[in-house]
């Protein structure tokens, strides 16, 4: 039986994907919650789904599945006694363990049909759509000239960051700002619960009950042994020690090394998709700012220690020679982004010039408005395919955050 899960490599043909169509969640952004919730703009919601209607059918004109985590979501929590369980668990983790709000919250979401109740938790829910019988100490405290009880979750569209696959299984994972943390909660039900996933043998490398964080845009699937993950502004290296104990314990993986890359902590390069992606056997995007110093990195390489648990660690400062290394090639590609000219690299890296999303071997997809790191891609043998992107730009993340691969074909 095939795994519903699994995925041995960043290049292999793409057959599976999990998406997140933009939804009122973006119109519930304002000037003043921006920061809150990590955006630096307010996309136009209407053009924002026209956009991401024509990456799923990108995706789609190349024979990949596409499934949208909304619709998984409510299929997972159908089950009466589960919907229960998750509706408890959302009202708590957004704040209101019992009283008059948490009962308000409960009976308004109970209200809706299952697919309904879950766009409405992921759209926020404003205080003037509950009707309070009576006002709780909390209620009166809180900032009453904040308009949600429950926040927008708009970041939910780059489905990337709250879980990541990784061989036959994935990690939910414990974002690092409150604006995302209630977001793998969804992932956790679909694995425990949605027939496609749950009692399949899936392994949880690691779950979403930590205090040290890690998001997905920072972990790639180099080869069926090789896991590459950045220590970045969002994932810390605790976390990262944490998972390569797992992926090395027993034989539940066939992972033997684990690459630890740091990059810059600034908005820009939030994760390490964003400043280097696998695009070919032996090809990758890469941020030249990353590259300041000539190829020189922080690099971290991890294998499996000698007793049981420990991890054995070593350091270089050459990120070229460490992926050959590790992925047994002679030489390799790394195609800076804008042509490495400072200025087009700046603005093609603020609209995710190196968040490509491989979809074959030498296939990806990419932003239209990245239009000098498109030509360079196909100068170096590349197969780009453009998808529209004046306003899903807007949230920093491109066609890699957008997507969650959970089925690609193992490489030959």
């Amino acid at each position: 039986m095939t795994s519903p899960i699994h995925i041995t490599s960043e290049i292999g043909k793409l057959k599976s994907v999990i998406l997140k169509r933009p939804g009122h969640e973006v119109e519930n952004i304002t000037p003043d919650t921006m920061k809150r919730l990590l955006f630096d703009d307010i996309p136009y919601l209407p053009i924002a789904q026209e956009e991401h209607d024509y990456f799923a059918d990108t995706l789609r004109e190349n024979n990949i599945e596409v499934l949208y985590l909304e619709k998984l979501a409510a299929e997972a929590i159908e089950n009466p006694e589960v919907k229960e369980k998750f509706l408890e668990q959302m009202i708590s983790e957004s704040g209101y363990l019992s009283g008059p709000i948490h009962d308000a919250l409960k009976e308004y979401l109970l209200s809706f049909n299952t697919l309904e109740m879950v766009e409405k938790i992921m759209a926020g829910v404003r205080k003037n759509e509950i009707n309070l019988t009576y006002r709780s100490l909390q209620e009166m405290a809180e900032d009453s000239n904040y308009p949600f009880y429950m926040d927008p979750m708009p970041n939910l569209y780059f489905t990337r960051d709250p879980a990541a696959s990784i061989g036959d299984g994935l990690s939910i994972n414990k974002m690092t700002f409150k604006a995302r943390q209630r977001e793998s909660m969804f992932m956790q039900y679909i694995i425990n619960y949605h027939p496609r996933f749950a009692n399949k043998g899936l392994h949880v490398w690691r779950s979403r009950n930590h205090q040290s964080h890690i998001e997905g845009g920072d972990e790639l699937v180099l080869s069926n042994h090789v896991f590459a993950i950045g220590i970045s502004q969002r994932t810390t290296a605790n976390a990262i020690e944490d998972i390569a104990k797992h992926l090395f314990e027993g034989n539940k993986s066939d992972f033997d090394t684990v690459i630890a890359i740091k990059i810059p902590h600034n908005h820009a390069m939030m994760h390490l998709d964003t400043v280097l992606t696998m695009i070919d056997y032996d090809k990758f995007t890469v941020h030249p700012a990353i590259l300041t110093k000539g190829e020189k990195v922080d690099t971290y390489t991890i294998h499996p220690g000698k007793e049981n648990g420990e991890l054995e660690i070593t350091y270089d400062n050459d990120l070229k020679k460490v992926l050959k290394n590790a992925l047994g090639l002679n030489d390799l590609d790394l195609i800076p982004t804008g042509n490495g000219d400072p200025v087009i690299a700046a603005r093609e890296q603020w609209n995710d010039g190196s968040n490509t999303l491989a979809i074959a071997p030498g296939e990806v997809v990419t932003y239209d408005r990245n239009y000098v790191s498109n030509e360079l891609l196909r100068k170096h043998g590349i197969l780009v395919h453009e998808v529209r992107s004046s306003e899903l730009a807007r949230g920093r993340g491109g066609p890699r955050c957008m997507s969650m691969p959970i089925v690609r074909e193992d490489l030959k």
